[in-house]
């Protein structure tokens, strides 16, 4: 589903993307037949981060959920900066919430074409292994805080990981929240992160699994204030999760810096 709005100059394309490590899946029946390709390297895997690569290219910014730091499974390819160089992105960052050392290194990433004033790590509540990013834009009269987040399954963890997410973006005038929230629409945690948190879910496609969606569990979460130009889940398959896709029309006291030297962590 696409939402077409008023566009304007001062707009900014976003995605969001569980790349599941480039390991595509198919069916249900893969999560079993294919499991292996969660833990050791396979000939697949390199032209699927090309492809996905190659896509993300059109975005300014792009959050990314179940990338691989570099270790063993990657073929000890740092799977975040591989997509900021096929992409051509200026900027980027990675953050490993579970890291088993060379086997396995669990992460989230953010890609930029803008430079960040700064990028902060911040460890969850809950169990551990799950993390945020907050990639602040601090250039004009107020700051812009983009946050990607992959958060926890259980139920307990998520209640936590929800009002800590809602805490941190009430630090900033402008937040956007983006990533796999593990969560359905009409979820309380959803509906309490929309109403308390004061954000707005401009698409209401199905996301997962990415072979016959039948779920809705990856957002774009803008503020109310914004105006979306557009928003649309891409048909693109080479994970268990479809990217989102927006663009938005950002405050004329939001400014977003160009290119520079470089920055990644």
């Amino acid at each position: 589903m696409v939402i077409e709005h008023k566009q304007t100059e001062h707009t900014l394309n976003l995605l969001t993307y569980n790349i599941q490590a480039a390991s595509q899946t198919t069916s249900y029946s893969d999560y079993v037949t294919k499991s292996w390709k969660q833990l050791i390297p396979h000939r697949h895997q390199l032209h699927n981060l090309n492809e996905i690569g190659e896509m993300l290219g059109q975005y300014d910014f792009v959050g990314l959920q179940e990338v691989d730091a570099g270790s063993f499974r990657s073929g000890f390819i740092n799977q975040t900066r591989y997509l900021a160089g096929k992409g051509n992105f200026p900027f980027w960052f990675t953050q490993p919430n579970r890291d088993y050392g060379h086997l396995a290194k669990h992460s989230n990433g953010v890609l930029s074409r803008y430079h960040p004033s700064r990028c902060i790590h911040r460890k969850l509540p809950g169990m551990p292994g799950r993390g945020i990013l907050v990639t602040e834009f601090a250039y004009g009269v107020e700051t812009l805080a983009i946050i990607v987040v992959h958060l926890a399954l259980g139920g307990r963890s998520q209640r936590r990981q929800f009002d800590f997410i809602r805490e941190i973006a009430q630090h900033y005038p402008y937040a956007i929240i983006l990533g796999d929230f593990n969560k359905e629409p009409d979820s309380k945690e959803m509906l309490s992160l929309l109403t308390r948190g004061g954000f707005k879910d401009c698409c209401e496609t199905w996301t997962h699994p990415s072979w016959k969606p039948r779920r809705k569990i990856d957002y774009i979460l803008v503020p109310q204030s914004m105006e979306v130009c557009s928003s649309e889940v891409v048909d693109y398959h080479l994970s268990d999760h479809l990217p989102i896709q927006l663009r938005v029309s950002l405050p004329e006291s939001v400014q977003l810096e160009g290119r520079a030297e470089s920055m990644h962590g």
